[in-house]
């Protein structure tokens, strides 16, 4: 167990997901010295699997399987939201075991409507939506906000999956039946907002209090985020003011763990909450070498309610570049030597068996002076990388 100012060696962390965002925690939990336990819902094996010998398998829907798993920690963290709070409440009352973030707050943000409407009432402008269920709201939702639109799987969609784009009625009403509309599956309508910048932030929050990180810009294509830029090049007005807003959202679900968000920066100068994790986040992997102390550092010393650490930059810029799958094949790494040649560059490769194309395989992370230099630099070498 924690106790005070001290650390016992056989404590045991479970993550429930065992893919890179929990391997790369992991890494930091083991410099604490303490053991891993993974637990993982697929078929094939897991990147977290292969730095530890507590491995269970199962359904993230069966409590009992998962009430078996904690028995064997004294702590549960999460890394991805494809369980329902249920389930967590159900694992904490029969373990006994403490799971950070916390049920309670887990409920608040675990699906994509139930999210929106906990930070819209707690006073954070969100993006325009609505649940829709019915090819009439289809049609009220784009008479109001206009085409096209995004429809959205309320629960489970990540890197463009679970989400389409409807231009008119037609594209809205097939997207709707793909999403599993027609089955009862919930969705939600999302507005296309007129942005100037895809933003994000993380914030790390316990009982010592919070810590945030520097607001970064994110690049997308095909809703997958291809490139990380910190800091954004913003007005430090905006940079505070998305900070406050990540802050308050981390309050308003009484967040212990680290916290990302996505926000848009309009042309009008408005900020909106786009989605949130209560994990550690994909924008947040610069911070492994880019930050004093990285956001998967923060998370482990988050859920075990330790003191938070600096989160200020080592050097003014970094750049993340996503390296994503090239062939539908077992994962080979071809052309990479380039990549790590250059001065402060760092090669992260997740060890995930299978690649295809568009599967995050791994991330690169340059730092710089110039924050244009690294990025033309960064994107140079890792275009030349096949896995």
């Amino acid at each position: 167990m924690i106790l005070k100012n001290s650390l016992l060696a056989e404590f045991v962390l479970g993550f429930l997901g065992a893919g890179q965002l929990a391997r790369m925690s992991a890494l930091h939990a083991f410099n604490l010295g303490l053991q891993i336990a993974a637990f993982t819902d697929r078929d094939e094996s897991e990147p977290l699997q292969f730095l530890t010998p507590i491995s269970s398998s199962g359904s993230f829907d069966d409590s009992n399987s998962l009430t078996d798993f904690a028995k064997k920690c004294n702590l549960i963290t999460l890394e991805n939201e494809f369980i329902d709070s249920r389930i967590l409440f159900e694992v904490r009352e029969n373990s006994g075991v403490p799971i950070y973030p916390s049920p309670e707050t887990f409920s608040l943000i675990e699906d994509k409507l139930v999210e929106k409407q906990t930070f819209e009432q707690a006073g954070i402008p969100v993006t325009p939506y609505m649940p829709v269920k019915s090819e009439v709201d289809l049609n009220t939702f784009g008479r109001k906000y206009g085409w096209p639109f995004m429809l959205k799987s309320s629960k489970g969609g990540y890197d463009g999956y679970g989400n389409l784009t409807a231009q008119n009625q037609d594209d809205a009403v097939n997207a709707f039946e793909k999403l599993g509309g027609h089955r009862g599956r919930d969705i939600i309508a999302e507005a296309f907002v007129d942005f100037t910048h895809e933003l994000a932030v993380q914030v790390a929050r316990n009982s010592h209090g919070h810590v945030v990180y520097p607001v970064c810009e994110t690049i997308q294509e095909n809703h997958i985020c291809v490139a990380v830029k910190s800091p954004a090049r913003l007005n430090p007005e905006y940079q505070r003011k998305i900070q406050e807003l990540a802050i308050a959202a981390t309050e308003a679900v009484n967040g212990k763990g680290i916290f990302a968000y996505e926000f848009f920066l309009t042309e009008q100068g408005e900020i909106l909450l786009n989605e949130s994790a209560p994990r550690p986040h994909n924008s947040g992997h610069y911070s492994i070498e880019g930050c004093i102390t990285s956001q998967f550092e923060n998370h482990i010393r988050a859920v075990l309610d330790l003191p938070l650490g600096e989160t200020a930059l080592r050097k003014p810029h970094a750049v993340m570049i996503n390296l994503l799958g090239t062939h539908a094949r077992p994962a080979k790494v071809e052309f990479w030597e380039e990549a790590v040649k250059q001065p402060d560059a760092h090669l992260h490769i997740y060890g995930k068996i299978q690649s295809k194309p568009g599967r995050k395989m791994g991330h690169y992370t340059l730092l710089g002076e110039d924050p244009d230099e690294i990025h033309r630099q960064a994107k140079q070498v890792t275009e030349k990388i096949k896995i």
